[in-house]
């Protein structure tokens, strides 16, 4: 500005601002230019050092990280007894004991897979022998409480309960029995237990049979009835002892032949 003034120019601001702008315009671009270079530069140099570190072949683990080590086993087994001990403070309730003995079949699997892989001499060896008959002891004592507890709960009902409800729950009930029997075949108390169950749901069959030829009967539908009472003594012959010693079937034997004279 002062060298165009001194020169004379008439209006030396303008041309001032223009080389100015100019000269900013031009540093601007340059800059960026240059940034730009620098940027594409190290960005080469991070792809050409990532494709060095992917080519080189890292080492196989020798480790396999399904193995049982020690550590892992005295993990298993802490949780295991944690949830045995929850499950007997809360004894009546059946889903901590079916968690307890669920989580000690998988461990029992576990190491049924990882014993024969165990040398003689290896530390893991008694630790795991160790874990697995108390993983098996817990097992069973959870597996036979939830099982109890089940049945229970399944045929107690009262006396103003339908039929077709006691059945319904008998039933779940004799599959919780057969569920534990498949584990604990030779148990004294799942084989009564099932007795007993089957039992009441064949007694609870019988009597929805004689209530519906009793219904048939009191409708006039002789046929339908005399095929009930029919179906009754079939099932009671399956079990002589539900015929209260041969009262019941006598009694359902005097009913067909009731009911076959009239037709």
């Amino acid at each position: 500005w002062g060298i165009l003034a001194e020169a004379g120019e008439a209006n030396p601001w303008i041309a001032a601002g223009l080389i100015a702008s100019s000269s900013m315009i031009s540093a601007i671009v340059i800059r960026e230019v240059v940034l730009r270079q620098r940027q594409n530069a190290i960005f080469l140099a991070q792809r050409r050092l990532d494709r060095s570190v992917l080519s080189v072949p890292h080492p196989a683990r020798r480790e396999d990280s399904n193995k049982l080590t020690l550590e892992r086993n005295a993990i298993l087994l802490g949780e295991i007894a944690r949830k045995s001990e929850a499950a007997k403070v809360l004894g009546n309730f059946s889903a901590g004991h079916r968690e307890v003995f669920g989580l000690c079949a998988q461990y029992i699997g576990v190491t049924t897979k990882e014993l024969p892989n165990i040398g003689v001499g290896s530390p893991r060896l008694a630790a795991i022998q160790r874990g697995r008959a108390k993983a098996e002891k817990l097992h069973q004592e959870h597996l036979l409480r939830w099982a109890e507890i089940e049945i229970r709960d399944n045929i107690a009902f009262g006396d103003e309960e339908r039929v077709s409800r006691r059945l319904a729950g008998a039933r779940k009930a004799l599959t919780v029995a057969l569920t534990a029997l498949e584990n604990y075949p030779d148990n004294a108390d799942l084989i009564t237990s099932r007795t007993a169950i089957e039992d009441f749901i064949l007694s609870m069959r019988i009597a929805e049979v004689v209530q519906r030829a009793e219904r048939s009967e009191s409708r006039g539908e002789l046929d339908k009835a005399l095929q009930g009472f029919v179906e009754a003594r079939r099932l009671m012959r399956k079990r002589p002892q539900l015929g209260e010693e041969g009262a019941g079937l006598l009694k359902i034997t005097e009913r067909i032949e009731e009911i076959s004279l009239k037709i």
